[in-house]
């Protein structure tokens, strides 16, 4: 190599070697170029994966179209960092392109699932079945239930808001929620 100390001039002896088909060559040309096309593309993209990503198909174009580099025009270095340039840029004017299609697609045709409405109208149903079990228990069994489940209140504090034995309170809310059940369960 007659350049051997001129690291520029290794690649560019590399890179001809390159086009020539010569795949040591390449693997020198990888290691000597491979982590500037890697910084380069990482401050374009802005994420290390689709970075990683450019690196790699930049490094295949440069196997195949090693041919192509003309040393009057350039160190080899620079002409594998212009290649790696013009591939972020691309990458990321693609993936701006895909945001700004989903965002016009969803102005166009916003989106009104069909499971929410289903949802709103089954809890509506659900809710109205409910109250009309609850009002069919006795008050004895609906008022410490409603106070439990509608106001988060402990059956020890139900039986304090209504000065009722804690005992006969759990068995009235026990009593009211099996009743409540087979109420549901006959609705269904």
């Amino acid at each position: 190599m007659p350049h051997s100390s001129d690291p520029d001039a290794r690649v560019e002896d590399l890179l001809a070697r390159v086009a020539g088909g010569d795949r040591d060559a390449f693997t020198g040309v990888y290691d000597a170029l491979s982590g500037s096309v890697m910084g380069l593309a990482c401050r374009i993209v802005r994420d290390v994966a689709q970075a990683e990503e450019v690196t790699q198909e930049v490094m295949i174009e440069v196997w195949r179209t090693a041919d192509r580099y003309r040393p009057e025009r350039g160190t080899a270095k620079a002409w594998v960092l212009t290649v790696a340039h013009r591939r972020a840029v691309d990458r990321v004017r693609s993936a701006q392109a895909g945001t700004e299609r989903e965002q016009r697609t969803g102005v166009l045709a916003p989106e009104r699932p069909f499971d929410e409405v289903a949802e709103i109208v089954q809890d509506h149903d659900e809710q109205r079945r409910l109250h009309r079990c609850l009002t069919a228990l006795a008050r004895q069994e609906r008022v410490p239930l409603m106070l439990a489940y509608y106001q988060g209140l402990t059956y020890i504090e139900v039986a304090e808001a209504l000065s009722t034995p804690e005992g006969t309170v759990k068995s009235r809310m026990r009593a009211g929620l099996r009743r409540l059940r087979a109420c549901l369960e006959g609705d269904a």
